[in-house]
């Protein structure tokens, strides 16, 4: 992309609504000096990418809890774009609430879909796509500053929205007369979707091993989901509750915790 096409403004109209809402009025612009950290009895931390010359440069601004590695709040500053604005209103949105390590693990397809109006249709046209790396840069460099500061033992927070989204109503449309194969896809298409860009985050990832009966969703935890106790918890209940609301009201998810021993 050259830097004409990089600069060069945006029509409002391949915005999602959710992105155009960010823009105009994002919860998250501001910044943190160090007095407001010395203040909280915090760590803060900044990241910044591109710059002035360019035409698009965004930094952050963390408040990070020194005893287990949580971000407290969150702020941003930018020039440039207007995407740009909203992809760093949205980056603080999600990662408020994490640690600094699930922070670095925000993605450009997190970002998008965060801000999706239908789950079909990007939030981002593909052209301010090195705009989100921006961002992604930023978060990166944000949470290097906070290596050497502990992780609690006990955090088990499922990196997952706290709604469902958009649902269909009386499940996929044919789901009976799909093959078993095309079933085990549609799930794998929503897990993409809506479950694993989220768990990502927490460095887990979810295998699915079967569907028996049309309805027992047999899957297998990986990476740090395998010792986490939200697993067969929050974690669990959020993935059923997706299958259900998008595939099928009948499906029940099942972990094999033998599978993910071994």
């Amino acid at each position: 992309m050259t830097l004409q096409e990089l600069v060069n403004p945006f029509p409002w109209t391949r915005y999602s609504k959710k992105l155009a809402a960010k823009i105009e009025h994002p919860r998250n612009g501001g910044i943190f000096k160090a007095e407001d950290a010395e203040q909280r009895g915090v760590h803060l931390a900044t990241g910044s990418e591109g710059n002035l010359a360019e035409g698009n440069c965004v930094r952050f601004y963390w408040l990070v809890d020194r005893d287990d590695g949580l971000i407290l709040d969150a702020k941003f500053q930018v020039f440039g774009q207007s995407a740009l604005i909203g992809a760093a209103d949205a980056a603080c949105e999600l990662i408020i609430g994490k640690n600094y390590d699930q922070a670095k693990r925000v993605s450009a397809d997190l970002l998008d879909r965060h801000l999706r109006d239908r789950a079909e249709e990007p939030a981002f046209p593909k052209e301010t796509y090195p705009l989100l790396n921006l961002c992604l840069g930023a978060l990166e460099t944000a949470s290097e500053q906070c290596n050497g500061i502990p992780f609690a033992d006990t955090y088990v927070a499922p990196p997952v929205p706290s709604n469902i989204g958009e649902t269909v109503p009386g499940g996929y449309p044919g789901w009976k007369e799909l093959t078993l194969k095309q079933k085990i896809a549609v799930i794998e298409e929503i897990l993409n979707r809506d479950v694993r860009p989220y768990i990502a985050l927490d460095a887990g990832g979810i295998e699915v091993l079967n569907l028996l009966e049309d309805k027992q969703v047999i899957i297998a935890y990986q990476g740090s989901c395998t010792s986490c106790y939200s697993s067969i918890g929050t974690t669990l209940s959020y993935i059923q509750q997706i299958l259900r609301a998008k595939v099928h009201p009948d499906l029940v998810v099942i972990p094999d915790l033998d599978f993910q021993n071994l």
